[in-house]
């Protein structure tokens, strides 16, 4: 049955493209995302699950708590099984729960059918990626070189290539913001309702990554226009106390206090010290106030390891992918520059996303490692700006492509 799973991954895969790309670039695209597919596959292997290296643990933890979830099926029928019903879940109900439907159907542990889920999941987010750069105005050349750089970035490799939840996270956040380009060129019902089950499984992923997408999502959905859109001001309000009733009813608290509770973990004095451990834990004179030095914070949040750097195989291994981020970064920056000529509102809503993002994870800054892994949206989101630099004619209209996700 895993082996099954597997394959019915990949055709999954293959529908996905054809079903949402044009035929042209279709051609083009499920070569490169079949083989990211694979590479995955072999990736978790020979390399995660091999004891080649000794990196993670939270994967191995989401399987345990997978399992927890099958054992509490058998007692109490399929239902979804939140923190209430099984305390280790924590934040972390969705991935668990998608895995424990993996294990289900194959009767007991399936590392390798979940990893092709996860695998699946981070070729849609390339596809989102391709659809979210045409949006902005990038060319199919630009966007097609953008998707193959996602397919293949060292840490949203190495983080897709085994059960841990950074692809979840990704995905759903890159969708969301699309989601909110996408509305502010063109409202759409439709879209709106998309965005409900995207912020729910959010929430389920990373509850604070909810809020750090509402920004933009207000601003695409009134559309900074210069006429007032009270039709996007009235469904936004729909949307929010949907979300509300909703989230409030998961938990006793509310969201903002959630957040709030979230917010002040990451921060505490222990947790940073437990978290800065290791070869690649880092130290802030801060005086214990989170919000001090914020400067070299935010320094070592966006940009390490530095390459002169020392640690273990893991910390040199990630100077790959920060060498391929400054090169993104410096792209990037060009393309903000361009796009604030041509379309500064959507530049607007993808700033709104960056920079209050990079501020938030440079509070709880602790560990390169952990870093490395947490700024993956921040680099997904900022990397559809350097596609916009690579374009030769950019168009700040509205693409052929159309929205960022559609069947995805």
């Amino acid at each position: 049955m895993e082996y099954f799973i597997v394959a019915a991954a990949a055709m999954m895969l293959a529908f996905l493209v054809h079903a949402n790309l044009d035929a042209g670039v279709a051609r083009r695209v499920l070569p490169v995302l079949l083989v990211a597919f694979i590479v995955r596959l072999i990736v978790h292997v020979l390399v995660m699950r091999s004891g080649v290296i000794d990196y993670g643990g939270d994967n191995l933890g989401y399987e345990g708590r997978a399992m927890e979830i099958v054992e509490y099926w058998k007692r109490n029928g399929l239902q979804f099984v939140t923190s209430e019903d099984i305390s280790s879940l924590s934040f972390v109900a969705v991935p668990c729960q998608v895995f424990a439907i993996v294990v289900y159907l194959c009767d007991g542990p399936a590392p390798l059918a979940c990893t092709a889920v996860v695998a699946l999941l981070a070729c849609a987010l390339c596809i989102v990626v391709y659809k979210f750069a045409r949006l902005v105005g990038a060319d199919d050349r630009s966007a097609f070189l953008l998707l193959v750089v996602t397919a293949f970035m060292p840490a949203f490799l190495l983080h897709t290539s085994d059960t841990y939840k950074d692809g979840f996270n990704a995905f759903l956040v890159v969708a969301s913001i699309g989601l909110g380009v996408s509305i502010a060129r063109r409202f759409d019902v439709r879209k709106m309702l998309m965005l409900v089950p995207l912020l729910w499984a959010l929430w389920y992923v990373r509850p604070y990554m909810v809020f750090m997408c509402a920004v933009p999502l207000i601003l695409g959905l009134v559309g900074l226009k210069k006429v007032f859109s009270f039709r996007g001001v009235f469904a936004f309000s729909v949307l929010l106390v949907s979300a509300l009733l909703v989230f409030g009813g998961i938990y006793e608290s509310a969201p903002i206090e959630v957040i709030q509770q979230q917010l002040d973990k990451g921060q505490a004095e222990n947790v940073l010290r437990a978290n800065g451990d290791g070869g690649s834990g880092v130290g802030f004179e801060d005086g214990g106030n989170p919000w001090n030095a914020l400067g070299p914070k935010l320094l070592y949040t966006l940009l390490s390891p530095f390459p002169w750097t020392q640690g273990g195989p893991m910390l040199q291994l990630g100077k790959i992918d920060v060498f391929i981020w400054y090169f993104i970064l410096y792209h990037a920056v060009r393309g903000a520059r361009r796009l604030w000529r041509h379309d500064r509102v959507t530049l607007l809503i993808l700033l709104s996303f960056i920079i209050p993002g990079a501020i938030a994870y440079a509070t709880t800054m602790a560990n390169m490692g952990l870093i490395f892994r947490q700024r993956m949206p921040i680099i997904m989101v900022t990397s559809v700006l350097t596609s916009v630099a690579w374009t030769k004619n950019l168009d700040g209209k509205e693409q052929s492509a159309g929205d960022v996700v559609s069947r995805v």
